[in-house]
């Protein structure tokens, strides 16, 4: 929280203050723990027991707002309709140093930014494989989950209906016959007999103009026997390059198990908007801000270790109300009492 990257920082960050801090913090000697020693620590950890006692903590954060916020309004929906992204990460420095965790699986809320669960991946598998580890260790009912089309598969499908949630899936390439029958409601040679409804945004930023336009359908419905199918939808985006004119445009199919009543296309198009919450708050900030691809620990448990407690961070200042994350730490680094007081240690 006060701006140390690396276990070494840490070490040296304990070294810097006094006994107050130290007796605060819990340590029971005269100095903190060096940096061998939070590297052996960190590289025994139970992980899963780590990312499991995180998430709980992390969900019950979100309990806590949305009580804060039912005790306002009256009601706890939007807490009980909560998105959640699930995406992968590559530790591109622990790649480089070979270490056995170099990739992780991530299930991120929309709303707070907070990291729920995390796991990792093995070089011998893929993210398919530890999806269902991910779903097994959130709870389902109740929230939308928002995939990559790595993601969209029919076990993964049943696994989140089956638990009382809903899914959005882009539909690609690797479930062809599933994208055929998509592309054939929006595009084909009827398509224009079949109901839709549509909605569109327009942003400017960043030095370009963003339009984005999606359409969506129940035609399918009764048709297609994937798993809680209701709508379909198509996503054309144009994106226009204020300086040089230049125009981009792109296409995406999906589906989702949302009925019409529950998710009209507005909010499908917030929802699947909402899905890069966890690049743009999550990992964006890891890199940018902690610098976790430039980060070349590998021994043992380390590495998860490390992208753990960087989640945890970002989730607490995410809480206390913090949208800079830099920002937040120059803070805590300048003012650290606040730090421990955030954590609910009074000094």
């Amino acid at each position: 929280m006060c701006g140390c990257k690396t276990y070494s920082a840490i070490a040296q960050w304990g070294r810097d203050y006094d006994q107050g801090f130290i007796k605060a913090l819990g340590f029971t000697h005269d100095k903190t723990p060096c940096a061998a020693t939070f590297c052996n620590v960190f590289s025994d950890i139970a992980i899963k027991v780590m990312e499991s006692k995180l998430g709980q903590w992390a969900t019950s954060l979100g309990i806590a707002t949305a009580d804060q916020e039912g005790s306002q309004e009256g009601s706890q929906e939007e807490y009980q309709e909560e998105a959640i992204s699930i995406d992968g990460k590559t530790l591109r420095g622990s790649l480089k140093q070979e270490s056995s965790t170099t990739h992780l699986l991530s299930a991120v809320s929309h709303k707070l930014g907070l990291t729920l669960a995390q796991c990792s991946v093995d070089k011998e598998t893929n993210e398919i494989g530890k999806i269902d580890e991910i779903l097994k260790s959130i709870v389902l009912e109740g929230r939308i989950i928002s995939v990559d089309a790595m993601h969209t598969q029919r076990k993964t499908s049943q696994t989140i209906v089956d638990g009382g949630g809903d899914y959005v899936m882009p539909v690609k390439d690797n479930q062809q016959r599933l994208l055929d029958d998509v592309k054939t409601v929006f595009d084909g040679p009827c398509s224009h007999l079949l109901s839709k409804s549509s909605a569109e945004t327009f942003d400017l930023g960043h030095g370009r103009i963003e339009e984005r336009c999606l359409t969506c359908s129940d035609a399918l419905l009764g048709y297609s026997d994937w798993p809680g199918l209701h709508q379909v939808y198509k996503v054309e985006r144009k994106f226009t390059n204020k300086g040089t004119g230049k125009v981009h445009e792109k296409t995406v199919y999906g589906i989702t198990s949302l009925t019409p009543q529950e998710a009209g296309p507005e909010r499908l198009l917030g929802l699947i908007r909402g899905h890069w919450h966890i690049e743009n708050r999550t990992h964006w900030v890891r890199d940018v801000t902690f610098d976790e691809d430039r980060s070349q620990v590998r021994k043992g448990n380390t590495p998860e270790v490390m992208s753990a407690l960087r989640n945890t961070v970002i989730g607490l200042m995410r809480y206390a109300g913090a949208t800079n994350i830099a920002s937040s730490c120059r803070r805590y680094a300048a003012q650290p009492l606040k730090a421990l007081k955030l954590i609910g240690i009074m000094v």
